[in-house]
């Protein structure tokens, strides 16, 4: 897999073991939409908003919004913003942000209410994706033109439009808040983040610059 972009090393090594082949064909489906709309708009020379919906914007959504900026800033697709929102606002869980630490991202906690904000970088020199839950509407996020991607069934379900997107493409994932308190949840959580991790730098790998 060659790149354009180095990652933080630790990084670099989880993505070089990447298998795209080990993605099922039915999923690929499920991801292609996405991938056709981050081709058009690269086509297009427009900006590339991606808007990842969860309930809470507490777990998925957030790794979904990390991922995919590293992985469009690896692949050297420029123009991309990744965006995370809930249909309820919550708090980015402590758990997501260790395991993305484990993974090689560098994070500052920049605040210390009951939904800090996080710095999230995965490169020397380029800008931290800014992590906190709020809702997918709120001011933080884009008004218009962009791509809605519903990261949980209950939020994909319960919000059949998405004022503003330009398109709506489902993309669940299970949760793994189901393992909270439990002896898997570190080993859960990490697997829930490798696998948006290799299907995000999947969908990347097939545009065409």
């Amino acid at each position: 897999m060659s790149s354009q972009n180095q990652l933080f090393p630790e990084i670099q090594t989880i993505v070089q073991s990447f298998n795209f082949e080990g993605i099922s064909p039915e999923r690929k489906n499920i991801l292609q939409p996405l991938a056709d709309f981050i081709q058009q708009k690269v086509d297009t020379q427009s900006e590339i908003r991606l808007n990842l919906i969860c309930t809470h914007n507490s777990r998925r959504s957030h790794l979904s919004q990390v991922w995919a900026q590293t992985a469009a800033y690896f692949y050297g697709i420029s123009n991309v913003f990744c965006y995370s929102g809930g249909t309820e606002a919550t708090a980015l869980f402590p758990k997501v942000a260790k395991t993305l630490e484990k993974s090689g991202f560098k994070i500052q906690k920049l605040s210390q209410e009951n939904n800090p904000v996080y710095a999230i970088k995965f490169a020397e020199n380029q800008a931290p994706v800014i992590g906190f839950s709020k809702t997918y509407d709120a001011d933080f996020n884009p008004e218009n033109g962009f791509a809605a991607i519903m990261t949980c069934s209950q939020a994909d379900g319960g919000c059949p439009f998405i004022a503003g997107a330009e398109k709506r493409i489902p993309i669940t994932f299970e949760d793994p808040k189901a393992f909270d308190g439990t002896p898997q949840q570190a080993a859960k959580y990490e697997e829930r983040s490798l696998q948006i991790a290799n299907e995000m730098f999947y969908v990347f790998s097939l545009i065409k610059k």
